[in-house]
């Protein structure tokens, strides 16, 4: 049999990863180079290129023969949040033109009179009106004049809009108004890119719904001409296989989707590791795990339970007060139920105006990147912390393709941290480090107790080039007993894009009680979703069979938020009236402890995912003869012991020669080419047969 490959490649905001699977052999390939802000795609073509020209098994290509490329990018959230996307434009429904400035009306923060709450993604000078009007319950008051949407077109001319949201008021339950609308500007004005409420969110929630409608308009520009870049220049090294985009959800989707639907991408770096996790803990039969990723920029979480990793339909980005809920813009699409913990590598350390130390939220991103990058960059990083302590070899960063300069971090820490603290550069490093740590820990306890989970009853999993430099430091804290540590650990957004499933999520909402509803009229609402999120999968299917999983949000009548009901895929019509309220009272008292059986409730969105069979995939296992601990050791250097607060010798290994069975002692620092563990003197670890590292604390059960 030919040689095929399937190729993951993640953009973050510091660095670029790339995974190479032979579909044959199951054999892996890695890269990591520093991503290029300015054009994410320069990256791509440099990382593949470095691929070709230091992997000898590759030096005579390998794009030809791979089937699949799987893309994650941080684009569209950086485009966001630095607001340099599209200029946009917005019509809604006369009487409606400030929703995006008023939003919910809601103080995020009560006590603090400087709040600021961010500016919307369209101004109000390019936000127009039609009086038009759809009721309630879909009947049409006021239908679109041709005439007054010509009139609008016009003075949006001269205005430089290239993007254009259309959002009515309750088009998701008749969306009518805004197809003619849609109809009218595709026929006078063809160039503008176009995005519709019934289409990118046909849910209740008339500023949710207009933000992300608008976010979807606004981004869309760049995710076209960046897609069309990008499958322009694979195309030039040779790739004519499927370029599929992760969504934030968890699936993959086809270029032509996450075109169309841009705002679902917002997420899809970090939610891969998410994903990958929870194929780990599948693997394993772990039921509750926390997935740590920790890249240059940020650190995410998410607590996977009972083998599930948690969706959310609402999430903010751009935050003004980036913990503070309700700081930024809601998005109201689907998205893995991740947890921004935290910093990353290149978050920046620096005195606060209260004279103390503080790390972050600024990056130094690539350009300029970390002092120890020698790029450029004056001010001190997690990463330059890092090195000052010993965690990292300046002479094996990156396989030693990227070598740090540890004097440069030592000058950013002493003028920056050490000397306006009046401490010693070693205290000013391990200050970094351990601030971090602790402001991580801080949000993970809250994130796991929210959830109802408990730390010491879980399995940490650490992703991300700098997750496991810090995630013993972070165990520690949080009091989980054991961490696990996944081959390829630095890359590990980019192996998690082979363990997601082709899919994707449709919704839409139609207020009904439960005594009142017509169950056969809600069966063909679902039946409209499957058909029409199959014709979304079409291309990808080829053939193969679709699968469908459908869920009912709830609520009692009168309630603001609703309960997510994951029902069994059979006609709607065979459930009785009490099946479905026996689910909801189930499903709320687990998660409040009580229900209200004497309350009515009503049904309020639909949803449906589409996915495709899951692909092969699977880690192999390790083949080393070697069976000496002693051969797998590099050598021996000091580091900064978070037990006895000093440099104490860590033993050096090599993990590429690690075997299965092989037991390392702390303290160790155990290296591959895109990342490092660390471990201290209080843990052990061990190695399984396919080369997953399991660190336990010293008095702790193994985990079997």
């Amino acid at each position: 049999m030919e040689e095929t490959y399937r190729l993951g490649c993640d953009i973050g905001g510091t660095f670029t990863d790339f995974v190479l699977v032979n579909t044959l052999t199951g054999q892996f390939h890695t890269n990591k180079c520093l991503t290029t802000p300015s054009d994410p795609s320069d990256a791509v073509e440099h990382g593949i290129r470095q691929m070709i020209e230091t992997i000898p098994q590759l030096q005579n290509g390998f794009m030809d023969r791979v089937e699949e490329v799987i893309h994650g990018t941080t684009l569209v959230i950086n485009a966001i949040i630095e607001r340099k996307g599209a200029k946009t434009g917005l019509i809604t429904t006369k009487g409606f033109r400030d929703v995006l400035e008023l939003g919910r009306e809601i103080r995020y923060d009560a006590y603090d009179i400087f709040s600021q709450y961010p500016a919307p993604i369209v101004p109000r000078a390019l936000r127009m009106e039609i009086d038009e009007r759809i009721t309630a319950d879909g009947r049409v008051l006021k239908e679109v004049e041709e005439r007054e949407v010509l009139e609008v077109l016009d003075r949006f001319k001269g205005t430089g809009i290239e993007s254009l949201a259309v959002c009515f008021i309750n088009s998701y339950e008749n969306p009518v108004n805004e197809r003619k609308i849609k109809e009218i500007i595709e026929a006078k004005a063809p160039d503008l890119f176009l995005s519709t409420s019934f289409e990118v969110l046909p849910q209740i929630r008339e500023y949710e719904r207009s933000c992300t409608t608008a976010v979807n308009a606004y981004v869309k520009p760049i995710t076209f001409r960046y897609l069309n870049k990008l499958t322009a220049r694979l195309g030039t090294m040779g790739f004519s296989g499927k370029l599929f985009i992760m969504l934030s959800s968890g699936g993959i989707t086809s270029v032509a989707t996450a075109r169309e639907f841009p705002v679902r991408i917002i997420e899809s770096g970090p939610t891969a590791a998410v994903i990958a996790s929870q194929y780990y803990g599948r693997m394993f039969g772990i039921r509750d795990m926390f997935c740590f990723d920790m890249g240059g920029t940020t650190a995410k979480s998410c607590l996977i339970q009972k083998g599930h990793a948690g969706l959310v339909s609402t999430f903010e980005v751009g935050r003004v007060q980036r913990f503070k809920k309700g700081s930024g813009l809601p998005i109201q699409v689907p998205v893995v139920d991740l947890m921004e913990i935290g910093a990353g590598g290149g978050s920046i350390a620096k005195i606060n105006s209260l004279g103390l130390l503080g790390v972050g939220p600024e990056s130094a991103g690539a350009d300029p990147g970390p002092a120890c990058y020698a790029l450029g960059g004056e001010n001190p990083t997690v990463t330059d912390a890092d090195l000052v302590l010993g965690y990292l070899d300046p002479d094996f960063f990156l396989g030693g393709s990227m070598p740090l300069d540890m004097e440069l971090s030592k000058q950013a820490i002493l003028k920056k941290i050490a000397v306006p603290l009046g401490t010693t550069l070693v205290e000013a490093a391990f200050g970094i480090h351990d601030l971090i740590n602790e402001t991580m820990a801080a949000a993970a306890k809250t994130h796991i107790a929210e959830k109802g989970g408990n730390p010491a009853s879980i399995t940490m999993s650490a992703f991300g080039g700098a997750g496991p430099v810090h995630a013993y430091g972070l165990a520690r804290k949080i009091g989980a007993k054991t961490i696990l540590v996944p081959p390829l650990a630095g890359v590990g957004s980019a192996l998690g894009f082979f363990t997601a499933p082709v899919a994707f999520d449709l919704s839409r909402s139609h207020r009904v009680g439960l005594d009142g509803a017509d169950f056969k009229e809600v069966e063909s609402l679902f039946a409209e979703l499957e058909e029409e999120s199959a014709t979304i999968l079409a291309d990808a299917a080829k053939g193969k069979q679709i699968l469908f999983e459908r869920t009912l949000l709830m609520r009692f009548k009168g309630q603001g938020a609703e309960t997510d009901l994951g029902i069994e895929n059979k006609p709607f019509d065979a459930f009785s009236r009490q099946d479905i309220r026996t689910l909801f009272d189930t499903e709320y008292k687990r998660l409040y402890g009580r229900t209200y059986k004497d309350t009515p409730v009503e049904l309020v969105t639909f949803k449906v995912r589409a996915s495709l069979p899951k692909r092969p995939f699977s880690i192999p296992k390790l083949t080393h003869t070697n069976r000496d601990i002693n051969r797998c050791i590099k050598g021996e250097r000091p580091a900064f012991s978070m037990v006895q607060k000093a440099y104490i010798p860590f033993t050096v290994y090599d993990r590429s020669r690690l075997f299965p069975g092989a037991r390392i002692q702390g303290p160790a620092i155990i290296e591959e080419r895109e990342s490092t563990i660390v471990m201290g003197e209080d843990a052990d670890a061990r190695v399984d047969e396919f080369g997953f590292i399991w660190i336990e604390f010293k008095g702790e059960k193994t985990h079997e």
